[in-house]
């Protein structure tokens, strides 16, 4: 190969025109950097339950979601995973979610590995809190944020901010429904049983703060009475709820009128133990608006549920884990759902004045929505959370609302 020399002049006007290019280049990157500072909606892809690509929020680090297990409720692995998943991935930011399945020593070591891969942010559904106030205090030490979602740990040192609904205004709606519908049953003195969620949740506690106003109400003033208040372990994930319904009927020669059962679950595990035990009619709450839910709603087994918009307390949780990321105030966080920024004692988990104080967790706080037969259309099946096409199987099918719907 010859190799090419220059002269004096080649040299200068070889210098010249490196300039030239030098300048063209510079301008050019300018320009791109320009444009792209306007594009606003440009994204890394997803691959799984991880987001890759450039990282469109602000900050640094993952964010995990630690959900609790499949049994207590469907709503975990079908609702709030691809909830997380589609805000996470559209914010381009990496991500992991995981599931303990009702495992506290499998949700710690979930959590231990968030924090040794480097997440900035941990998005916890504990299971009891004992191991959710040890979760928190660990990443608390790591300088990894949590935010506690749907279930609070009392008696923790509190995570950065708690996100769910207004719980007890949840027992208070399936009062509202169910007051009505047993002093339609014609009985002199109503016999009603509280078959509430597990203690190891704090919620609990709070749904029944909800109804158990009015059913104390009533009792108080003779109207009813009170046959058990029982709380379930685990939401009944095993099937314990049966059982102490079971038990309630027999101990009361199965003279029992209502249910205020504390979720959807439970419903069902009622609904099967007064149905064995020959009992017709019973008003019987519920909670999460399950496909299990609204179907037991439509054959008249179930007086109504309780429809916690998942997508609304996902996005809101989503933004509230992002702003936490990026270092943000949370009184700037913004949803098109709405919400009311309150406060939780960390100490008893009940609701605070004000977002801030000593031992007080900012509590993002969503509006719940009954739903009886009557507005099931206009909730759950207009917001596309539940569909006829999954409602209308079986015998539910063969229900007035399936037939003039499908």
């Amino acid at each position: 190969m010859r190799a090419f020399r220059t002269g004096p002049g080649d040299r200068q006007s070889l210098r010249f025109l490196l300039v030239l290019v030098a300048l063209a280049l510079g301008l050019l990157a300018f320009t791109a950097a320009g444009c792209g500072g306007d594009d606003d909606d440009g994204g890394g892809e997803a691959g799984g339950d991880t987001a890759a690509g450039g990282d469109e929020a602000g900050g640094e680090g993952s964010i995990w979601v630690l959900l609790p297990d499949s049994a207590s409720s469907p709503r975990w692995e079908t609702d709030d995973r691809r909830f997380f998943d589609q805000a996470f991935t559209e914010a381009g930011v990496e991500h992991n979610i995981v599931n303990a399945e009702n495992d506290p020593a499998a949700q710690q070591s979930q959590a231990e590995q968030a924090i040794t891969e480097g997440a900035s942010v941990i998005l916890l559904v504990s299971l009891d809190p004992g191991s959710g106030g040890a979760i928190i205090d660990s990443a608390k030490d790591a300088d990894v944020q949590v935010v506690e979602y749907d279930r609070f740990n009392t008696g923790s040192s509190g995570g950065a901010a708690y996100v769910s609904f207004d719980n007890v205004r949840v027992g208070a709606t399936m009062a509202e429904e169910l007051e009505p519908a047993i002093d339609e049953l014609g009985v002199d003195k109503p016999r009603v049983m509280m078959l509430n969620g597990g203690e190891e949740d704090n919620n609990a506690f709070l749904f029944r703060d909800g109804y158990y106003a009015t059913v104390k109400e009533r009792v108080d003033a003779g109207d009813w009475e009170l046959v058990g208040d029982e709380f379930v372990p685990g939401w009944g994930a095993n099937g314990e709820g049966q059982t102490i319904m079971e038990q309630t009927l027999s101990s009361n020669n199965n003279d029992v009128d209502a249910v205020f059962a504390a979720n959807d679950n439970l419903a069902q595990q009622a609904i099967n133990a007064l149905e064995a035990a020959g009992v017709e009619g019973a008003p019987v709450s519920g909670q999460d608006a399950t496909e299990a839910g609204i179907q037991n709603i439509l054959l008249g087994k179930q007086t109504m549920t309780v429809y916690k918009p998942i997508e609304a307390e996902a996005d809101v949780a989503a933004k509230v884990a992002l702003a936490l990321r990026a270092g943000e105030d949370l009184s700037t966080v913004e949803s098109e759902f709405d919400f009311e920024l309150i406060g939780i004692t960390s100490e008893d988990g009940k609701p605070a004045d004000a977002p801030e104080g000593e031992g007080v967790v900012p509590y993002f706080a969503l509006t719940p929505i009954g739903v009886t037969v009557d507005n099931i259309q206009d909730t759950v099946i207009a917001d596309g959370f539940r569909t006829v096409e999954e409602v209308c199987v079986g015998d539910t099918a063969q229900t007035d609302f399936c037939q003039q719907n499908q």
